[in-house]
């Protein structure tokens, strides 16, 4: 394990989230709360300066192999979360350390699963960087970095891309692009700025229009407000709805239609699964509520909540305008279905991931005609290519660890007492990245009433669902960490 350079990386993660702090700490001032934006200056501080010795001296020994980037984006997440909460935790706005550090960690990870019970109390620099910690998290810091530091090289970029990034498999042809990283933060900065314009045009104040783009580029879902999106305008609530739908896209498929390669974005199988999905569980919920009339008679009605909480929970961001625990049984399972489901291989979305759902199920079609047929030759094909075996293997063996995690996980938050419902989908929320479950921890519910161990375990799940479970489960392993 390189640790010289894998604290160099640490240190450029300090100096990133060091300056972000300095942007609240200017919130803090526009809205005269000195007591509060204090810490964001203090702390910010600390850590430029922290950041400034460890990336002070450039290691010699550049060579990282896959470990090493797995470790290196697994302990940036962690020195990410954990620094990021100090503000919170110091001013007293969250007095318990466990809590500050779950919110920050769903804030960072762009879980959107709070504690907070009264968020309109916040001052507003909190609320900011609540927000904001969306926005950093979403692309991926280590994508970030590798936008603004010096080169390591194109094996280094390679396997920091591959730690962080969201999916079955990154191709090694994609880091070769020029300013890659660079270019996919134009186009996420971009969607946000679009994002914040037209939700400005609908009567939204600026620090309302600016948080919630922050939470929806990040699809986080975290809000300024308890009920979330319920009190905004029609309007405004489907301009949101619009962009949960587009950051749950692969931003490579902007990236092909930047450069006007439009064939090969009318291609993407997995663009128009997700799409299907979305307005077919639409479709079914909506139908589903004007039946059972929980919106009266009015099927505008049962369409704009269905079609508002579908691109929510597909996109894994989590933003509510209603209480979904009102809704039939059959809405809420398929609720549960798209929150496992999730968004497009990279995204800023979570869950299982639209790719590993089609490949699974290509493996099973397979694995079915070979028992027809065994002296068929069988391949798995995604966009008219070849996938590998070991792609394949890949999506199997991370589908049987996702489920494994899921079975203990739930079974250690039982032990709280609550109903299974909400042990079931408080871990299924937390692991895909989605914020809400049900019942207890539902659209209008929260996270408060766990214990600290529960807090600890949603951690997990957090950290280990936005890193799709390898990079952070390998920082517990022992032999990981002894030299190359």
């Amino acid at each position: 394990m390189n640790k010289r350079l894998i604290s160099y990386i640490l240190g450029w993660v300090l100096l990133v989230e060091g300056a972000a702090m300095q942007i609240s700490t200017v919130v803090g001032l526009i809205y005269r709360e000195w007591h509060f934006m204090k810490y964001f200056f203090y702390v910010g501080v600390t850590l430029l300066i922290l950041g400034a010795l460890l990336v002070f001296k450039k290691p010699k020994n550049n060579v990282m192999h896959l470990k090493d980037g797995f470790a290196a984006t697994a302990l940036s997440w962690l020195v990410l979360s954990i620094a990021g909460c100090l503000p919170l935790w110091w001013s007293r706005t969250i007095p318990h350390f466990v809590d500050a550090v779950f919110e920050t960690i769903s804030g960072f990870t762009t879980t959107g699963a709070t504690i907070l019970t009264e968020i309109e109390h916040l001052p507003r620099c909190m609320l900011f960087w609540r927000s904001f910690s969306h926005f950093l998290g979403g692309m991926g810091v280590v994508v970030f970095l590798l936008a603004i530091i010096p080169r390591l090289g194109g094996t280094q970029n390679i396997n920091l891309m591959k730690a962080e990034s969201t999916g079955p498999s990154v191709s090694k042809s994609i880091p070769k692009l020029r300013n890659y990283a660079a270019l996919l933060y134009g186009i996420y900065g971009g969607l946000t700025l679009l994002e914040c314009i037209l939700l400005l045009c609908g009567g939204m104040s600026i620090f309302d229009a600016v948080t919630t783009s922050f939470s929806t580029a990040g699809t986080g879902g975290f809000m300024v407000y308890n009920d979330s999106m319920a009190s905004f305008s029609p309007y405004l609530q489907t301009v949101v709805a619009v962009f949960m739908m587009l950051f749950g896209v692969n931003f490579y498929i902007y990236i092909l239609i930047l450069f006007r390669r439009f064939k090969q974005v009318v291609k993407s199988e997995e663009m128009w699964v997700y799409f299907g999905i979305v307005f077919l569980i639409t479709g079914l919920i909506a139908a589903d509520l004007y039946t059972h009339h929980i919106y009266g008679d009015s099927l505008y009605n049962s369409i704009h909540q269905s079609f508002f909480y579908v691109t929510s929970i597909e996109s894994s961001t989590g933003m509510a305008t209603t209480d979904v625990n009102t809704w039939p049984e059959f809405s809420k399972t398929l609720v549960l279905i798209a929150t496992c489901i999730g968004a497009c291989a990279g995204s800023t979305g979570g869950g299982l991931k639209v790719s590993r759902f089609i490949l699974l199920l290509k493996g099973i079609r397979k694995e079915f005609t070979l028992i027809l047929h065994p002296r068929t030759v069988q391949t798995v094909k995604m966009d008219q290519k070849k996938i590998t075996h070991e792609v394949s293997r890949s999506v199997s063996v991370f589908f049987a660890i996702y489920m494994a995690i899921i079975i203990v996980t739930t079974i250690l938050i039982s032990l709280n007492g609550y109903d299974f419902m909400t042990s079931f989908s408080s871990v299924l929320a937390t692991l895909n990245n989605t914020g809400p479950g049900m019942n207890v921890v539902g659209s209008t519910g929260n996270y408060a009433g766990f214990s600290v161990f529960s807090k600890i375990v949603f951690c997990f799940n957090m950290l280990a669902g936005r890193l799709e479970l390898y990079p952070f489960l390998l920082i517990f392993i022992p032999s990981a960490w002894r030299k190359n």
